[in-house]
């Protein structure tokens, strides 16, 4: 595990961008793993100056999403389709139909993983997987659990999920209780696992995920584990460590 200590939120999405620019440069045709959620805005934002400058060709690279609200439209504003083309895939040079997201309108829980499981090992699997940090432990929509959830699943949303979501939808009711999300296994898989964490509110969660034990009730502490693993995380989510 490499740690990255920055100085805010904003060094820290600059380096994190380094990272995927070096990915993308090295590897033009790579396969990038891509969260959501308002931690990695800013790495979009600099990757989106990047291309702006020049430095930058999305054209050959290929994306996965990690996951996507069950029964939620590509339209709605609060889709991960919608923030993925709202944050970086409108104002970058990458070809739509090599972006990829699990499909929220498929209603048959065991063919829209199977679909996107296959999705991905058709890719070859991920280069590097970017991913944020859950109050709870959660990577992706991986919940705290009694075991590590392998593959592409349905997952039942816990009500602190929820409860972090609800800011942006107009009342908690609306947020969905369900999503699809890419495995365990299939991040662990992935050959450069890049982890953004920021702020004192995610400093507790941050220290159990890397400083204590490995188990399945706090999700992120696999990556223990992997072994190409950085965490780029800013002076107060450290500040427990």
């Amino acid at each position: 595990m490499r740690i990255i200590k920055t100085k805010n939120y904003d060094d820290m999405s600059r380096k994190a961008a380094n990272i995927i620019a070096a990915q993308i440069i090295t590897k033009p045709d790579c396969v990038l793993g891509l969260a959501t959620g308002s931690t990695p805005i800013g790495t979009y934002k600099n990757l989106v100056e990047g291309y702006n400058n020049g430095d930058l060709d999305f054209s050959q690279v290929k994306s996965v999403n990690l996951d996507e609200y069950k029964g939620l439209p590509r339209e709605n504003e609060q889709s991960y389709f919608y923030f993925m083309h709202d944050n970086l895939f409108k104002h970058v040079n990458i070809d739509l139909n090599n972006t990829n997201l699990p499909d929220g309108m498929e209603p048959d829980s065991d063919k829209a993983c199977a679909e996107y499981d296959a999705v991905i090992a058709s890719m070859g699997g991920v280069d590097l997987q970017l991913l944020g940090l859950g109050h709870d432990g959660h990577i992706g929509f991986n919940e705290p659990n009694d075991e590590f959830d392998k593959e592409t699943h349905c997952v039942d949303l816990t009500e602190m999920t929820i409860e972090a979501n609800k800011r942006f939808f107009a009342s908690a009711d609306e947020v969905p209780r369900q999503a699809y999300t890419m495995g365990i296994a299939t991040i662990m898989r992935a050959k450069c696992v890049l982890m953004v964490v920021s702020g004192a509110d995610k400093a507790q969660i941050l220290k159990d995920a890397f400083f204590g034990p490995i188990t399945p009730k706090v999700p992120a502490s696999i990556l223990q584990l992997h072994p190409n693993f950085i965490l780029v995380a800013d002076e107060a989510a450290l500040s427990l460590v």
